[in-house]
């Protein structure tokens, strides 16, 4: 159902959305219509609808004549998309330090907390989690919408390899050295260097995928 401002197709996007992300949907899958407005209990015109928006964000492909098809994420495109990333982010640290007030520090401070609790407990899925909600709180109080939707068009699609570098060996304890590192930089007020601590944050996290097992990106559990 729908909420409140919100159309039927984008709901039925959330929805396809989060069967790509749970890997029901497998890369390079071709999806059935029919199947899937049983499964949603919608008319074919709002999930076409929301397909369309999909293949916008980079998730599905189109193909005429055959229809659309889960994407796949290549080591190309992590090799293309992880240094663009690492410069969005970047910014967004940049932008983040010059505007972090007493109060941002506070409830920063109690998710940085509760992130180092998780990687301590090896709980990954918790972490990840908490870890998407600090980027997230930087990416807000940068205050930049242009920079904000830039990087939420590309973390849609290395969501689930930034999930699944967690896995490296070593990698959750590194990547909380990294977070808490990112983070006292920007107590300090030094912008320049939050950003390029935050960009050698986002490189790691691909050079930690290259030390995985090989993935299929839509096939990572959440």
């Amino acid at each position: 159902m729908a909420v409140a401002g919100q159309s039927l197709h984008d709901t039925v996007a959330i929805q396809v959305r989060d069967l790509i992300f749970a890997g029901t949907l497998a890369a390079g899958e071709l999806l059935d219509e029919k199947a899937l407005c049983d499964q949603l209990s919608v008319s074919r015109t709002p999930l076409r609808e929301a397909l369309k928006l999909l293949v916008s964000e980079g998730l599905l492909r189109h193909e005429p004549r055959r229809g659309c098809f889960v994407e796949t994420v290549t080591e190309r495109d992590l090799d293309d998309i992880f240094p663009v990333i690492a410069l969005l982010e970047g910014r967004a640290a940049y932008e983040a330090t010059k505007k972090l007030s007493s109060a941002d520090r506070a409830v920063l401070d109690v998710m940085h907390e509760q992130l180092a609790h998780y990687a301590e407990a090896g709980d990954i899925a918790a972490y990840y989690r908490m870890n998407h909600q600090i980027h997230e709180a930087f990416i807000t109080l940068a205050d930049n919408r242009w920079l904000a939707q830039a990087i939420a068009d590309l973390r849609r699609i290395l969501r689930l390899a930034r999930l699944h570098q967690l896995r490296a060996p070593g990698r959750l304890q590194a990547s909380l050295q990294e977070h808490l590192d990112i983070y006292a930089v920007m107590l300090t007020g030094d912008a320049d260097a939050a950003e390029q601590t935050m960009r050698n944050h986002l490189l790691q996290q691909r050079k930690a995928l290259l030390r995985t097992t090989p993935l299929s990106l839509s096939r990572i559990a959440l």
